[in-house]
């Protein structure tokens, strides 16, 4: 099994105290995804970085206040967690990591077939592009504690959902 570890949308405008679309347990789990940044290197895990990257004008901003706009200090990965020169980043603009973005090519050139999620929200862009991945036959794994949602209820269903129905199927 070759593995890689996703951050989602670890970024300014979701993480930060009074940001637009602020997770305040998203705060919480900086320490958790921390650890498994740190013990992804020393096994060449590649560390991928899925970032929401908005137009100024785009249609989600119908539904959720203006966030994590191209280009902003909004969109950047919060501090304690910024990528290294050697880590992945793909930008979306909707809830899946895998919606008109590279990352499915990249995952195959470099041989993944197990995906270890982590960030925010659990019950949005985590739980969609877990589903997606198990859709294009990847095996997905959750760490315990490096997802966070907006409400508990939401974020226990969307991991009930990930570790019941996306069980690994190889």
């Amino acid at each position: 099994m070759k593995k890689t570890l996703l951050i989602i949308d670890m970024l300014n405008d979701f993480v930060l105290k009074g940001a637009p679309l602020e997770v305040p347990r998203a705060r919480e789990i900086i320490p958790r995804i921390r650890e498994k940044i740190n013990e992804a290197y020393p096994k060449d895990v590649p560390v991928i970085y899925i970032c929401d990257a908005h137009k100024k004008d785009d249609p989600e901003f119908k539904v959720w206040p203006v966030h994590a706009v191209k280009g902003t200090k909004g969109a950047e990965v919060v501090e304690e967690l910024k990528p290294k020169d050697k880590d992945y980043i793909i930008y979306k603009t909707t809830y899946s990591g895998f919606y008109k973005t590279r990352l499915e090519k990249l995952l195959k050139r470099l041989k993944i077939d197990t995906l270890i999620v982590t960030g925010i929200l659990t019950n949005i862009c985590v739980l969609y592009t877990s589903v997606d991945a198990l859709m294009r036959g990847f095996n997905v794994e959750i760490p315990e504690g490096c997802t966070a949602g907006l409400n508990p209820e939401d974020e226990k269903f969307a991991l009930r959902q990930i570790r019941e129905i996306l069980k690994p199927r190889r």
